[in-house]
């Protein structure tokens, strides 16, 4: 009959047995796996009609696994919608006196190489279905007001003023409504360029451009 010191390591073994534990690198890249299955279901056949067993089987996951990740199926697509903001928040707090915005947020905003960019397509399709279905819409405004509190808090460690300055708040503000416009702007008015990554590359690039050049007016 075994002790217990040996029914201890016994029970220690056991418990190290089983599925491994995800890293949070790993944990992201599902999290976006399952974004981008849920936009390509939400284009082909309208969210109402899309469960939330059909994007994890999409995967290759179990819809178990997708409520346990995200709360609504809408709420699948946010890691689409909300990957930029820290970055951008970034780039933000390194932006120095002088310095145009557009190059200060090309890192963020891979000004220059949009067209390889993963899930661009996606975003530009999700970005126009927000025009038709209040749920994602819902989703695409909760990010950009995630957004602002972020870039308010860059904003204002740039010019050394308070956390609470209304000014940060304000600039945050203008820049988050202006990329906001942009990509809307952008998804609404796009035809078929997604059959053509450089093209579809092309044209948000300029949006953003034509974007921050309007917002930095007010951010000098």
């Amino acid at each position: 009959m075994p002790d217990g010191r040996q029914g201890e390591a016994s029970g220690r073994g056991r418990g190290r047995t089983g599925r491994p534990r995800l890293t949070e690198q790993r944990k992201s890249e599902i999290r976006l796996e399952i974004a981008l299955a849920a936009v390509e279901l939400f284009v082909a056949q309208g969210v109402t009609a899309t469960t939330g067993e059909q994007i994890g089987q999409a995967v290759g996951v179990s819809s178990r696994t997708v409520w346990r990740y995200f709360p609504s199926k809408e709420s699948c697509v946010s890691p689409l919608f909300a990957a930029g903001i820290d970055r951008i928040a970034g780039c933000l707090r390194e932006w120095g006196p002088g310095r145009p915005l557009e190059e200060a947020l090309a890192p963020a905003l891979d000004i220059d190489d949009w067209a390889g960019r993963p899930g661009v397509a996606e975003l530009r399709k999700l970005v126009r279905l927000t025009r038709t279905e209040p749920g994602l819409r819902a989703v695409w405004l909760q990010s950009h007001d995630e957004a602002e509190p972020a870039f308010a808090r860059a904003l204002a460690a740039r010019a050394g003023l308070p956390a609470d300055d209304v000014r940060p708040v304000i600039q945050a503000a203008m820049l988050n409504a202006a990329l906001r416009a942009a990509a809307e702007r952008d998804a609404w008015r796009g035809g078929d360029a997604e059959s053509d990554p450089a093209s579809a590359g092309a044209e948000l690039a300029a949006s953003f451009r034509s974007a921050l050049a309007v917002a930095e007016a007010g951010l000098s």
